[in-house]
């Protein structure tokens, strides 16, 4: 039996009864309850903006079906090849059509309405998961059909998010940026937990893998009418030009996007740090030849492997009221890639012990998302609309290509080597990348939001 708190010896008179002596509560008290209050995500770009409330509803859905993709590919291609190098390969296959989509996209999105950009490249996403789900129904397509799907989705994609990311600071105050990027983060990463989750639960529910594929491949493209109904019920938003400013056109579009980088050594450090951890730090193409032949989990376990890290994300995500205090902000990159790169190395001295495996996994997660959130601040705070679609699209193009590059070093290391030696060496490899980033560029570890004038 637990005990009560002692009884209250009685007052004379009882100071409840009136407001103006009633004692305050402990300070001690009022302290804690404001750091929650500081810890919690602020949901201020949601109650205000519509806008942002429909893009960001729609794409949870959408999103959430994607992540089942994400998993039901390479678990198709293992099924077919057992071949972790054929699963990172899906990467390799995916990287060029994203890169050159990515520059072709970020001068597309700083010329026509942002709004029937991502109508349009919505539709073709689901056109590529409908040819994904007929191949799922043939029963044993070939492995180029598969790559080149996959390839052409990857190439939409490089469309679609540098329009979805330049949109969102037309659509909220400056001031509510830093919480907009924190909540995207809340969305992408819920829908990492649900949507691999699902993945798992639906290729499970099957004793027939074919069944099972068309399934998940059949899910994706029914969420994929959320995010086309919230872009129809978007205003337009065109690209912003300073007066008088003249668009240019094609390629010199390009450069100007490019040019724009020369010598700010911030901005290019945050690409090469993030490059860093996602090329030698991720390795998700080997999660299927862990899951079905080491752990022994099944494929509901492929799915917790998928979605453990976005679990720690999202939970750093949703921790995240403390950013705003945080300076310098460049050292808050280092560190957090640093810590990734050390948790992806004991993921990797885990063993058979999937539940620490798992941990890990998610500790990965939160220090990547306290990154991604200052990385993205440091780009969004620096660029000026007229160039925010395409340097949206270089950020997006590392952002995206990163973990592809790193699909294939990991299934190759893998192929070469063993799985758990390309995930231990990979982490170490991220660790010490982050260091010396830190040493040849010192502009990060000193950098400031709260100093005026241009990144450096």
């Amino acid at each position: 039996m637990i005990e009560g708190p002692p009884p209250i010896p009685p007052q004379d008179p009882d100071p409840a009864a009136d407001p103006e002596t009633r004692p305050a509560p402990p300070a001690r008290l009022a302290r804690a309850g404001a750091a929650i209050r500081g810890l919690a995500v602020d949901i201020t770009p949601l109650r205000q903006s519509r806008e942002y409330r429909l893009l960001w509803f729609g794409e949870l859905i959408s999103l959430t079906g994607r992540q089942v993709t994400v998993v039901a590919l390479p678990f198709q291609v293992f099924l077919l090849t057992h071949s972790s190098l054929a699963v990172g390969m899906i990467g390799l296959v995916q990287v060029v059509p994203l890169v050159v989509a990515s520059i072709a996209g970020g001068a597309i999105v700083d010329r026509i309405d942002r709004r029937t950009l991502m109508l349009t490249t919505e539709f073709g996403l689901a056109a590529t998961s409908a040819l994904l789900l007929v191949g799922a129904l043939s029963g044993h397509p070939p492995l180029w059909y598969l790559y080149g799907v996959t390839g052409i989705q990857a190439g939409v994609f490089g469309l679609n998010n540098p329009a979805r990311s330049a949109a969102i600071p037309n659509l909220v105050t400056r001031e509510q940026l830093p919480a907009a990027l924190a909540l995207n983060q809340v969305l992408f990463n819920t829908t990492m937990i649900v949507g691999p989750s699902l993945a798992g639960l639906i290729l499970g529910a099957f004793a027939n893998p074919r069944n099972g594929l068309a399934w998940a491949y059949g899910a994706d493209i029914v969420t994929f009418v959320a995010a086309i109904g919230a872009v129809v019920l978007l205003r337009p938003i065109p690209p912003k030009r300073e007066d008088g400013a003249e668009a240019s056109t094609g390629w010199q579009e390009i450069k100007e996007g490019f040019a724009f980088l020369r010598g700010r050594r911030v901005l290019i450090s945050t690409f090469l740090i993030d490059l860093d951890a996602m090329i030698f730090g991720m390795p998700r193409a080997l999660f299927p030849v862990l899951a079905l032949t080491v752990f022994k989990v099944g494929p509901r376990g492929l799915g917790l492997l998928y979605a453990a890290p976005a679990a720690g994300a999202l939970l750093g995500a949703l921790s995240a009221g403390w950013v705003g205090g945080v300076r310098p902000q460049g050292r808050a990159v280092i560190w957090a890639v640093a810590l990734w790169g050390t948790a992806i190395t004991v993921f990797g001295l885990s063993g058979r012990l999937f539940g620490l495996a798992l941990f890990f996994l998610a500790f990965a997660g939160a220090a990547d998302v306290i990154s991604a959130v200052f990385r993205g601040a440091i780009l969004q705070l620096s660029v000026p609309d007229a160039l925010r679609g395409r340097l949206s699209a270089v950020h997006i193009m590392v952002v995206t290509g990163g973990p592809r590059l790193g699909d294939v070093e990991a299934g190759a290391v893998a192929a070469l080597v063993s799985p758990w030696f390309s995930v231990v060496s990979g982490g170490v490899a991220c660790v010490v990348g982050a260091v010396l980033i830190a040493r040849l560029i010192r502009e990060l570890g000193r950098y400031r939001a709260d100093v005026p004038g241009p990144v450096p």
